[in-house]
């Protein structure tokens, strides 16, 4: 027997030794025998769901290191992982050639008899009780194949399929519940949780308003809830919630964690380390806790008991999410201890927990999008679209790349008395997912066009009720200049360019939502960049002049008087010195760099790439957008 990896001391290093046997063949007899003895073996091992999980993310790092191809090394991973551990090996080989094709029909064939299907139902309560997600999927399937009215099995299906990360699944049976008992709370409190998970905030502020009505007892969907105000600016709402949950239950760690990101966003760090600190008095393994910790100043080597604690807490758990906030957060602490390869490894194993969970980033159907927009918005476009458009001023768009120094610009523009920052709005994703393939098609009407702008300006007028100017610094609204500008023709684009190098690697570094799918691999990020460098340079070619204003980051961190006098000239305001003084600006801020605007300007990101430029290979032929 070749697998000498069987003598591995644990999960991990038994995954990294048999990827060391793996043929050179990536096909025909060596890579069939190869995958028939591995199963076998692993199957024998018995590993429980959390050891399977390290052995098959060191399994597939280590062929990734090899330099097998990404795909072919996804698919072996997984293949190797439905043979060993899913029961029936029917269902296991149609999940190999369709991660997403369980379903109660493909199920083993239940129990007949009342006694055995009650039974078999109290086993898979046990599983889930017990965090054996996969046994548990697998009876509840089979129990839904013979009851398939029963709602509260769908919930703990779709419970179960989310603590393993296959939210698609998860989404289809929890609305299942929904329909089978919309009366009970669990389903809508679950689907709020994955909602969250996915980045969908004002749809999980919706399920779990109703789990609440339902049960106002819930203190999971009301902290749930709490998390969801915060991502949608509801501040005060947020905090409502979470004091409601520790009236109740004063060692909620959930509750806690988010009045520490309160805190955090208003600025008041030493606020937020205690309630980091309470929460893991209540719960040392709450992922949230360790890395609101890390984030809330530079790591320095007086850290080291909370790196223990952190590495403890990731060792410690079965959740592939939680794992990868952990990663995150220490991966920050090795880099603020110039400690760059450990940084990189924690990094790099965050987001391959990560990217599995999320939507497929698909490069060629983002250049197509990016296609339709540049076709439907050309310069005559423009131009014509003037005449239908709304003549408001007050919208100013801090556009670019995710970590590009958008939150920065943000910060200075709302230190001035005429402007106010609303933070990161998701207005223009939803007017374009609301209608996607109209806006690709063809200019909206005008009709259509000025009911955007009510709309628009009643969010403002909520957020920041009395500023002159409102800026809306969402990154990603540099895909739709043109849409935006040809409802508010007469707005201000404050584009911010930044390396693209470094531009991309911060991406890589931060813990964003799932929905940021692009931001889980270094060879996707640069296919995004691109796709961002080439809409941009349109967008310049086609607006009329003194429409945006292209602000290179490093640039205003090198000379910012300089370049913040470009940037109020350029909206026609007044010179004042409190933009200077950007870091004493109180305000919340809830975005990524939350940290970073409290401090005076540094340019310690400039040129950060360097540290790691022995791993940034796919990103070293971008262009600056």
């Amino acid at each position: 027997m070749i697998f000498t990896w069987l003598k591995a001391k644990d999960a991990v290093d038994a995954g990294a030794s048999l990827a060391e046997s793996f043929p050179a063949q990536t096909a025909g007899d060596a890579l069939r025998e190869f995958v028939n003895k591995a199963t076998q073996e692993l199957r024998d091992l018995k590993l429980n769901f959390y050891k399977r999980a390290r052995f098959a993310n060191a399994f597939k790092w280590r062929l990734l290191e090899k330099g097998v191809q990404a795909e072919i090394a996804h698919d072996i991973t997984q293949t190797l992982l439905v043979n060993a551990f899913v029961p029936d090996a029917k269902a296991a080989r149609a999940r190999a050639s369709s991660p997403q094709a369980d379903s109660p029909a493909k199920a083993k064939k239940p129990p007949g008899t009342r006694k055995s299907l009650d039974a078999l139902a109290s086993q898979a309560r046990g599983s889930l009780a017990r965090a054996e997600y996969a046994d548990a999927v697998a009876q509840y399937q089979q129990y839904i194949a013979a009851r398939p009215q029963d709602g509260i099995a769908f919930n703990n299906l779709g419970a179960a399929l989310l603590k393993l990360g296959r939210h698609e699944e998860a989404d289809i049976q929890l609305r299942k519940a929904i329909a089978l008992s919309p009366k009970q709370s669990d389903p809508h409190s679950n689907l709020g949780s994955l909602l969250l998970q996915r980045g969908q905030f004002y749809e999980a502020e919706t399920s779990l308003h109703r789990a609440l009505s339902l049960q106002p007892t819930d203190l999971t969907a009301r902290s749930n809830l709490g998390q969801a105000l915060v991502l949608t600016g509801k501040l005060d709402g947020a905090r409502t919630e979470f004091a409601k949950v520790l009236r109740v239950a004063p060692r909620n760690e959930e509750a806690l964690c988010g009045l520490g990101f309160l805190e955090r966003s208003d600025g008041n760090f030493a606020e937020a380390e205690s309630m980091f600190r309470r929460a893991l008095e209540a719960d040392p393994k709450v992922a949230r806790a360790w890395a609101g910790l890390a984030g809330l100043r530079r790591m320095t080597e007086e850290d080291s008991q909370w790196l223990a604690g952190a590495e403890a807490a990731a060792a410690g758990t079965t959740n592939a999410p939680d794992e990868a906030t952990i990663r995150f957060a220490i991966g920050k602490y090795f880099d603020d201890l110039g400690q760059y390869p450990q940084a990189f490894k924690n990094y790099q194993r965050a987001n391959e927990l990560l990217k599995p969970l999320a939507p497929a980033y698909d490069a060629q159907v983002h250049a197509r999008f990016v296609d339709d927009l540049t076709r439907v918005y050309s310069r005559q476009a423009i131009a014509d679209a003037k005449a239908g458009g709304t003549d408001s001023t007050r919208p100013v768009f801090v556009i670019g790349m995710p970590r590009s120094g958008t939150s920065l610009t943000e910060q200075i523009l709302a230190s001035h008395p005429a402007v106010a920052g609303a933070g990161e709005l998701r207005f223009w994703n939803d007017v374009v997912r609301h209608d996607e393939a109209l806006v690709r098609r063809q200019l909206l009407p005008q009709q259509t066009r000025r009911k955007i702008a009510t709309d628009y300006l009643a969010t403002l007028k909520r957020h920041c009720p009395d500023a002159e100017y409102v800026v809306d610094k969402t990154p990603l609204n540099a895909d739709y200049v043109g849409l935006i500008h040809s409802v508010f023709p007469n707005a201000r684009f404050i584009h911010m360019g930044r390396d693209p190098i470094d531009t991309c690697l911060s991406c890589f570094f931060r813990h964003f939502t799932l929905a940021v799918n692009f931001s889980f691999d270094l060879t996707d990020l640069a296919s995004y960049y691109t796709e961002h460098a080439r809409l941009m340079r349109h967008w310049r070619e086609v607006l009329p002049p003194g429409t945006m204003l292209d602000v290179p980051y490093e640039q205003l961190v090198a000379d910012q008087e300089q370049w913040t006098r470009k940037i109020l000239t350029f909206l026609g305001l007044e010179w004042d010195e409190r933009c200077l003084k950007f870091n004493e600006t109180q305000r919340p801020v809830v975005t990524a760099s939350y940290w970073q605007v409290r401090q005076r300007i540094y340019g310690n990101s400039v040129q950060r790439w360097r540290n790691y430029s022995k791993f940034v290979a796919p990103l070293r032929k971008l262009k600056p957008a």
